[in-house]
């Protein structure tokens, strides 16, 4: 062994033991590996700065974005919801499908990203279904897992891999080169998780406990008695209102009728006005509205204007609730508002929310809330679009902002564009599959048509990229070159084959894979990968045998991060919701990642032949 790399294994111990015990934290880690290195002088500052121009860099960024435009739209909510709609009260049904619904989602976006989206959906599944989160939160980690084993796009350690082979001269792998491997492995964990999860813990979340408890936009319609004032009208081709601006017309004073908001057609479905003086009201418009106590009842409004009345069902405001939220607000001791009735403080032209409920102490006011003056401590319920609620918590309402529905947590920023965020992930894998384009060119095209579409914005689109993942990988690339070049690599490699000398390539294989897995456990599994490809590929070379079985087994191996709640964030993420220990991984994943290893020591070099 010589000095230099010496010296470089050295940094590369410091690194691990820096990873093992979480200190500084993995990206401070990778930045002091890319500043000492070149001190070595095995490499220059250039060469540690490399990973910076690296493509695969560039492409897992882009993802990243794709991903977070899959989420703003409500795309990957909608998988969640389908999903309670599917499973019923079966338990086996739901375990099934939210493993197939996450790891399909997770091939092709962040599986951190859709651990996350899935766990409320999970949540609210095990509340309404009277099952522990616990039973279902291990196998939503288990399947996002997994889905890093289904494409080349699903997780950065398969990019990094493909990048090293290209990076020695081969072809890289393709799109669904993982494929054939994650759908046995998928149907090993279904099976797996059906057996062991009587295993699992049962006690229940607090944190969906507390979520039942807030209120949400069905508990205030019956609390304020909401379903007696509110109603849904067409306005007609021929009613005396088409054409007229609410000014005009003046609703409120000549009939006693608060129009709330507006539902408009438009090119691709209908939308949701918020009413102004200024709104001129249109054949086809439906109006949302509630009765004051001048006026006796909708028909009485139906007759004067010749609408026609419309059926308001019970979830209306929750099926709007993307659109038009609720809040409870509280008159607060300095407000201008106390002494006046809510007509007289021009409460929706100052604020442009609308009141329609009323509660001082138990007392509810109904249809007469807008004449009785307002005191200290009266709350009121208020109904308008969601950044206006928000702006009441800044801006001089006279009025303190109370509380917020359960609902808020499912509005997504960027509504309605499903439609587009689905084209664009589209376009992606079409031109991914296709090899028209490279594959960073591909993600970046998606990029820009979620951006055009407005799936998501510029300012989002780099809040959503995980910096810390992207320096961890660039300031790790670095040890690949100097472990190569100071003769590091072969050195592995040659360890790796007296090793396993006679004993043939599946004991090669379950070698490199217990060592990138057992590696994984301790340190990022991109960085991982980093350091084990060359390795892999080196003895691959040395054996005279074909390297893309060598690089396979360390990508899927970097994904088998089952065994402690540190592997991944993945399982971090599920700790604290599923109830779970430290033990609970090792005695669950345990068992299940010695399965995944030999199931892959013997599938890959068939698929793959050495």
């Amino acid at each position: 062994m010589n000095s230099e790399l010496a010296l470089v294994l050295a940094l590369l111990v410091g690194a691990i033991v820096m990873f093992a015990i979480n200190k500084p934290r993995m990206d401070v880690v990778a930045l002091i590996m890319m500043t000492s290195l070149p001190f070595t002088g095995v490499i220059s500052m250039g060469e540690a700065l490399a990973g910076f121009s690296d493509s695969n860099i560039v492409l897992i960024a882009a993802l990243f974005v794709i991903g977070e435009g899959l989420v703003r739209t409500g795309v990957a909510r909608k998988m969640g919801d389908l999903l309670i709609k599917k499973t019923g009260k079966s338990e086996t049904r739901l375990l099934v499908l939210l493993m197939i619904s996450v790891c399909a989602l997770g091939s092709l976006m962040s599986s951190t990203a859709v651990t996350a989206i899935f766990i409320p959906v999970a949540l609210r599944v095990a509340v309404s279904s009277g099952s522990s989160p616990g039973q279902l939160m291990m196998p939503l980690s288990f399947a996002a897992l997994i889905s890093g084993m289904m494409t080349l796009v699903a997780t950065a350690p398969n990019l990094v891999v493909s990048s090293e082979l290209v990076r020695q001269g081969f072809d890289g792998f393709e799109f669904f080169s993982f494929t054939p491997f994650g759908i046995p492995v998928l149907v090993l964990g279904i099976l797996y998780m059906l057996v062991v999860r009587r295993w699992l813990p049962g006690a229940k979340d607090a944190r969906a406990v507390d979520t039942i408890r807030r209120p949400s936009l069905a508990d205030w319609v019956v609390e304020y008695e909401l379903a007696s004032r509110e109603h849904r009208v067409l306005i007609p081709t021929g009613s005396p209102l088409v054409g007229k601006a609410l000014s005009e017309i003046d609703l409120r004073s000549s009939a006693g009728v608060n129009i709330i908001a507006i539902e408009r057609n438009r090119r691709f479905g209908r939308t949701l006005l918020q009413p102004s003086p200024q709104t001129v009201l249109q054949a086809e418009d439906i109006v949302l509205v509630d009765l004051l106590k001048t006026c006796p009842s909708v028909e009485a409004v139906r007759d004067r204007y010749g609408l026609k009345v419309l059926p308001m069902v019970g979830k209306y405001f929750a099926d709007l609730s993307q659109e038009l939220g609720m809040a409870e607000v509280m008159v607060h001791a300095e407000s201008r508002l106390v002494g006046k009735t809510v007509i007289e403080s021009a409460f929706r032209t100052r604020t442009g929310l609308t009141v329609i409920g009323f509660r001082r102490g138990d007392h509810i006011f109904g249809k007469e809330l807008t004449e009785e003056p307002l005191k200290v401590g009266d709350t009121l319920l208020v109904v308008g679009p969601w950044k206006q609620i928000e702006r009441v918590r800044v801006d001089d309402a006279g009025v303190i902002l109370m509380r917020m529905p359960v609902d808020i947590d499912e509005v997504l920023p960027a509504s309605g564009k499903a439609p587009f965020a689905l084209f664009a992930l589209g376009v992606v894998v079409a031109l991914m599959i296709s090899g028209i384009v490279p594959n960073v060119q591909a993600a970046l095209i998606g990029c820009l048509i979620m951006g055009a579409t407005g799936c998501i914005t510029g300012d989002g689109a780099y809040r959503c990229i995980n910096w810390k993942t992207l320096v961890l990988i660039v300031g790790m690339l670095p040890f690949s070159i100097a472990l190569k070049r100071t003769g590091g690599v072969d050195l592995a490699a040659g360890a790796i084959a007296a090793l396993t000398e006679n004993a043939g390539y599946h004991a090669v294989l379950a070698l490199i894979f217990a060592t990138t897995m057992g590696l994984s456990m301790f340190m990022s599994n991109t960085a991982t990968a980093v350091l084990l490809a060359p390795v892999a590929i080196a003895v691959a070379v040395e054996m005279d045998a074909s390297p893309y079985p060598f690089a396979m087994i360390v990508a899927l191996a970097a994904s088998t991060a089952f065994v402690t709640p540190v592997s991944s964030p993945v399982n971090t993420l599920v700790v604290t919701p599923g109830n779970y220990k430290f033990g609970d991984f090792v005695r669950i994943g345990g068992p299940f990642a010695l399965i995944v290893m030999i199931v892959c020591v013997f599938l890959v070099p068939i698929i793959l032949p050495l």
